[in-house]
């Protein structure tokens, strides 16, 4: 169930940005962005919750 709402996450803003017909190249870079963006949430909140489970 986490990968799927994962890849939810990541094919909406991915599909919004494909809807607006921007260049290819503009949509790969704020598509890595956002999958960056993505990445770095999820870390912080695994951190947090494994921080949160030793106290």
């Amino acid at each position: 169930m986490n990968v799927f709402v994962t890849a939810l996450l990541l094919i909406l803003p991915i599909s919004a940005l494909a809807a607006r017909r921007l260049p290819l190249s503009s949509v790969v870079k704020m598509a890595l962005m956002w999958v960056a963006i993505f990445a770095v949430l999820i870390a912080v909140v695994m951190l947090w919750q494994q921080g949160v489970g030793h106290t």
